[in-house]
């Protein structure tokens, strides 16, 4: 494998200022649905980057679990490494690359934890799995083996066995990301790509064009 004989051209499509609405939430709202609509795996899966008080940078992969003109929201274990970062320094960056179009949108702001009515009416609504396993789950704390995780697991399913309501976990959440502001990359030929770049301005946005 030569990684530096892998490439590719791209040429699917363009990005021209005529083509983008004037709110950059509507406009990714648009691509999300394209996105979808061309059957990309998990187009809501978005790289979420976020850094500690000293500034050390980390990032992984969160699932969008809402949109609005407010902006992206996700949830998460709020006693995870992303959620002690998140505290400590709440400017973050997202990116959702959507290879297979040729495109990525990135966005970058400032995260708020939602309120509780909102964790409890969205955690009420996923599956029971992935509320045992919330349960189950102390994020990014270290663990003997599969087994002890399974366990934890386990118990959680004698506590509310199948039929039972699951309560929110106590140490669960949500975020909201208010973007400050969001690019769309197009790629083209020649490594010539649009990128177009949404940049809030009080309660506007002012968009310019990037070099690629």
């Amino acid at each position: 494998m030569d990684l530096q004989d892998m490439r590719e051209t791209y040429g699917l499509g363009e990005l021209l200022e005529e083509q983008v609405d004037a709110d950059p939430l509507k406009q990714f709202g648009l691509w999300l649905a394209q996105a979808v609509d061309a059957g990309l795996h998990e187009p809501n899966a978005m790289v979420l980057a976020t850094a500690d008080q000293e500034g050390k940078p980390s990032a992984r992969i969160v699932l969008l679990k809402g949109l609005d003109e407010r902006g992206f929201v996700f949830y998460t274990n709020q006693q995870s490494r992303k959620a002690d970062d998140l505290a400590a320094n709440p400017a973050c960056a997202l990116v959702f690359p959507w290879h297979a179009m040729e495109r990525q949108v990135r966005v970058e702001g400032t995260a708020g934890k939602l309120p509780a009515d909102e964790v409890d009416a969205y955690f009420a609504s996923r599956p029971r799995g992935s509320q045992l396993g919330a349960w189950a789950s102390q994020q990014s704390q270290p663990v003997e083996s599969r087994a002890e995780l399974d366990l934890q697991y386990e118990s959680y399913e004698r506590q509310w066995p199948e039929g039972t309501e699951i309560s929110t976990p106590y140490f669960w959440g949500g975020y909201r990301i208010v973007p400050a502001t969001i690019e769309f990359w197009q790629g083209r030929t020649g490594r010539l790509h649009d990128r177009l770049q949404y940049q809030r301005s009080g309660t506007d946005w002012q968009l310019r064009r990037l070099q690629p």
